[in-house]
């Protein structure tokens, strides 16, 4: 699904986890083949993983599948995949790796008769390298979304964030601008690992929103609908932009003032559609405004 709300993660290893997860009511699952698989499970994992895809009907719709690969096992994991993976998570994505990934998915497309390039990649960025060459990685082959692994990342910097992550902002930067500048998808929101917390995973959630991020990755399912709500846009929010596209192209000209007297330009106006698409994606999810 274009511009995915919510990532789910699902670990690879569990069968019972994996036949439920495309109904709790993600747009994307990221089937986890990396860290929530012990070492000595990874094989069996990936057989779970592959038995999986392989009964999942062809052309069923729900969520997009999506798996995370190991960095160290690329060649291994990607023999999981079939043609109904829209992509994979790649964790300690660098240049170098990036480029070994796509040649491995390019040999897997061919195995399976898919057109060149199908598989798409999130690349999920967690060491100092790949902070360092952002630019590289976001516009890598086949790169769609990019993301942080804080926890890994902040520990390759030697930071050691406070509870509100405020030293982790120039990061999240840095990753929204490469993503616009690369011409992909907005950044994807790490995970917050208290699930419990549902009015802070809103609080927070709705700081990556402001800050430019498009969707946030989950780790149980409670989160998803929290997630969902704070990337869909509101009814207020789809009734300006309507107000401003309209009135934008009534005028014919490059700039008009709206309703309030403030001037508008191409840039609001654009900014104006993407809300609009945004909201056309996920018809039936407009939530309401604030205190209505």
């Amino acid at each position: 699904m274009p511009d995915a709300r919510s990532w789910l993660y699902v670990p690879a290893d569990r069968g019972d986890r994996l036949q439920g997860a495309p109904r709790r009511g993600a747009d994307a699952l990221i089937v986890d083949l990396e860290d929530a698989v012990a070492p000595a499970g990874k094989a069996a994992a990936r057989r779970t993983v592959a038995g999986w895809l392989e009964a999942r009907p062809a052309g069923g719709g729900g969520p997009d599948i999506w798996v995370r690969l190991n960095a160290d096992a690329v060649g291994d994991d990607v023999e999981v995949l079939t043609s109904q993976v829209a992509g994979v998570v790649l964790p300690k994505a660098e240049p170098a790796l990036l480029a070994s990934l796509d040649q491995a998915l390019g040999a897997r497309e061919q195995t399976l008769g898919v057109p060149a390039g199908q598989v798409a990649v999130f690349a999920l960025v967690e060491t100092a390298v790949g902070l360092r060459d952002l630019h590289q990685v976001a516009t890598a082959a086949r790169v769609v979304h990019v993301g942080l692994g804080e926890a890994d990342l902040a520990a390759a910097l030697r930071l050691r964030p406070s509870p509100d992550g405020a030293e982790l902002a120039p990061l999240r930067l840095q990753v929204v601008v490469a993503s616009a500048a690369a011409g992909i998808g907005a950044p994807v929101g790490p995970v917050s690992t208290d699930f419990r917390d549902l009015d802070g995973l809103r609080r927070s959630t709705e700081a990556l929103r402001r800050q430019g991020f498009g969707g946030r990755t989950a780790i149980h399912p409670a989160q998803l609908p929290v997630i969902n709500d704070v990337f869909t846009p509101s009814a207020e929010e789809v009734a300006e932009a309507r107000e401003l596209v309209e009135a934008f192209e009534a005028a014919g000209s490059g700039v008009i003032t709206d309703s309030a007297g403030r001037m508008v330009d191409v840039a609001v106006v654009r900014s104006a559609r993407e809300v609009l698409q945004r909201a056309a994606r996920h018809a039936g999810a407009v939530r309401a405004a604030p205190g209505s």
